[in-house]
């Protein structure tokens, strides 16, 4: 695990460097710098919402400084980092060239831009720190740590880095300076304490507490941490052991517990001593009396069997959480990258992550049928040693009992920042039991780590309609628009909000926009076309309209072969006795157009169905039918061969003058393709089509099953003449 001692740093590539001045990080060309982070994101206190509010990673006004012109180069990179701030490589380029030029404003703007959109990236909060302190601005300094905090809570060297700030700068002369250090440690343990990798916090505190001469509270701190799960667990009891024996246990225990172990000892070498007594009195001179022991005297015997008490007691607790390190060892030994980086986890890391959120998931239910097995309650109580436990509230009981599956969600968000996945499946636990939790967290997903990935932004708008803020659904599919503009999925689904709504119009003005901004993309103009054209047919009942939208879209696409055939449904749904004609003129404005043969021959065949099925004269049918067979063989191809398109060429075998003839096979019926899958939307990724409203380029595809003609015709039978 790449975790950087308290007061180490970190370079640019993510390797750790032994240096507290803001060195120039190497950058290398591709591939992409590896940039860590140690296990840390938004801590879940139960009191709290889940998360930091992403505001607050705003940065104040940098302070102004007397160094004149910005670097030389600083504008351009500065530039180029901003023209595309996703491209990693452009920030660090920049990072890396700030400091090499150790010029404070340009490094405190170029860090700020980059904590904003990679706050993941503990390494920088703490080079922003060291960078304040350098130039004497120690508030400043303090809170860059806070905000990193903010978020990343769960990063355990940054609460190391920003202790050792405290301890750096605070007069610990005064009386407040170690109530604040204590204070601190205690917000560390209550956010952090829980990862598998928290043992140098737990650590630093004992330390801490035995150089204040406070043996008690450390033992308390030691007494948290043997039930704690962690890659350490072993130290932690050798370091109570070697605490215990290094000190007399009336210093290091709490004044309950040594009374209690005092006079169970005491009791326990009276019955020794009388037992003793007896057979010594036996062989003893007559005359010669016991020689008598002072009372309240504590010997060393004493004080060793306290000893061995307190590790009777400990040791019950060390073996159950050894059990539990044991269970989730195979899970942390698997986590290859527990840290952010851009670059892509392999899928056997993926796979972990699910594993291991299954496994804690299935814990929680065992443990919320017995709540008395819970391993994690002491950390959010005193140590059973210092003070009797008391009967936790049900609010308290209920916060406790999912702890350690938000802990571990939090970590998992940390390396897998970028995967929509885990972000949704976060989400999903914690919509049932607070929803401002869930909404909390698809904030911090959609507006700092997943800012560009549209199928989350869009779960979130559904997340927010289905609890009733149609407003902020509105808002969040505005905000996505206005990130990623032209984009066909984000549009429709606004407008599909405001049908939903009962607002027709301002759906149809969604639409209408969309159609007249798109007129330089004929493909994109054609899909919103069409949309349009059924939001007024369909729900607006005005077909007159729809009528318009269609004929305008095929002056600018008269290729489209799906506005055609849109236009031709729009025609036959009417009355069949007054749109007789309008069919006919879209089958010949159809065949006149520059589509496909066996695109026209397909038109040919509906308008000839129609004029079967409802023209009142036998005349009208075979004058289309003459014209359809016309058509078949200007195409160059034959009347049974259009009609049944799944004539396979091998079943054609030759007669003994060469001519080719039709395989003795009985006729079946024409085949119609059956829809596929669609393809993707233009300009959007993948992850934006599986979910609802994944609206797809449907209208690229050749089939024609999504337009309801899903009946195929035969015209060989019934009164036809022969061709």
């Amino acid at each position: 695990m790449a975790a950087a001692e308290g007061c180490e740093e970190m370079s640019g590539n993510g390797e750790l460097v032994e240096s507290s001045a803001m060195e120039a990080p190497e950058v290398p060309a591709p591939p992409l710098p590896e940039m860590t982070e140690e296990n840390g994101s938004a801590a879940v206190v139960p009191e709290a919402p889940v998360g930091p509010d992403p505001a607050s990673f705003s940065m104040q006004p940098a302070a102004v400084d007397e160094e004149g012109e910005l670097p030389a180069d600083f504008e351009r990179l500065w530039k180029a980092a901003h023209d595309n701030p996703q491209d990693f490589t452009s920030w660090t380029d920049l990072l890396q060239y700030c400091e090499q030029e150790g010029h404070v404003t340009s490094s405190r703007r170029a860090l700020e831009a980059f904590l904003v959109r990679y706050p993941l990236c503990y390494g920088y909060w703490k080079k922003f720190a060291d960078l304040e302190r350098r130039v004497g601005l120690n508030d400043k300094a303090e809170e860059v740590c806070i905000q990193g905090l903010q978020a990343i809570p769960l990063s355990v060297d940054l609460w190391i880095h920003y202790i050792n700030l405290l301890l750096g700068t605070l007069d610990m002369n005064l009386p407040e300076s170690p109530k604040r250090i204590r204070s601190v440690l205690e917000d560390a343990v209550a956010a952090a304490g829980l990862d598998f990798h928290s043992d140098r916090l737990w650590d630093l505190y004992v330390e801490w507490e035995k150089e204040q001469g406070n043996m008690k509270n450390a033992t308390a701190v030691l007494d948290r941490v043997l039930r704690v799960p962690t890659q350490l667990y072993n130290t932690h009891y050798d370091k109570f052991k070697e605490h215990l024996n290094n000190h007399e246990p009336k210093e290091v225990l709490s004044p309950e517990e040594y009374e209690e172990l005092r006079e169970l000892c005491r009791q326990s070498q009276k019955a020794e001593r009388a037992e003793q007594s007896q057979e010594e009195e036996k062989e003893r001179p007559p005359g010669e009396e016991e020689p008598a022991t002072p009372e309240g005297t504590d010997t060393e015997e004493l004080m060793q069997k306290i000893r061995e008490q307190v590790l009777l007691r400990r040791d019950k607790v060390y073996q159950d959480n050894e059990g539990e390190v044991r269970k989730r060892w195979h899970f942390e030994d698997a986590i290859k990258r527990p840290y952010f980086h851009v670059k892509p986890l392999d899928r056997l890391q993926l796979r972990t992550w699910h594993s291991y959120l299954d496994w804690e998931i299935t814990e929680l239910n065992k443990d919320t049928k017995d709540p008395s097995q819970d391993p994690n309650q002491a950390i959010t109580e005193e140590s059973e040693v210092m003070a009797p436990p008391q009967e936790p509230s049900e609010d308290t009981i209920a916060a406790q009992d999912d702890h350690r599956v938000r802990i571990l969600f939090e970590r998992c968000l940390i390396a897998c920042a970028l995967y929509e996945e885990f972000w949704s499946r976060y989400i999903q636990y914690l919509e049932a039991q607070s929803v401002d939790e869930a909404r909390a967290v698809y904030k911090r997903a959609c507006e700092i780590h997943l800012a560009y990935k549209p199928n989350i932004h869009m779960h979130w708008a559904t997340f927010e309609e289905r609890h009733g803020d149609l407003t902020e659904a509105r808002r969040v599919l505005e905000a996505l628009e206005k990130k990623l503009p032209g984009l066909a999925v984000v549009r429709i689904r606004r407008a599909a909000l405001e049908r939903r709504a009962g607002q027709l119009d301002q759906s149809e003005a969604l639409l209408r926009e969309a159609v007249a901004e798109s007129k330089e993309k004929p493909t994109l103009h054609a899909f919103y076309s069409i949309k349009l054209a059924r939001l007024l047919l369909k729900l607006g009942r005005d077909p007159s309209s729809a009528r318009s939208v269609l004929q305008e879209a095929l002056e600018i696409s008269p290729d489209n072969d799906k506005l055609h055939m849109n236009l031709l449904e729009l025609e036959v749904s009417g009355d069949p006795w007054a749109s007789a004609s309008a069919v006919q003129e879209c089958v010949t404005r159809a065949l006149a157009a520059p589509l496909e043969p066996h695109t026209k021959i397909l038109f040919s065949q509906r308008g000839l169905q129609f004029a079967e099925d409802y023209s009142n004269s036998i005349q009208s049918v075979l004058s289309v039918y003459e014209e359809h067979q016309k058509l078949l063989k200007e195409l160059g191809g034959t009347k049974r061969e259009a009609e049944n398109g799944d004539e396979d060429p091998e079943k054609l075998s030759k007669t003994d003058d060469g001519s080719a003839v039709s395989a003795q096979v009985p006729p079946t019926m024409p085949h119609v393709p059956i829809t596929t899958p669609p393809p993707p939307v233009m300009g959007a990724d993948m992850s934006a089509q599986t979910g609802y409203g994944g609206y797809s380029s449907w209208y690229q595809q050749p089939q024609y099953g999504s337009y309801g003609y899903q009946n195929t015709w035969n015209y060989n039978q019934g009164y036809y003449p022969p061709s």
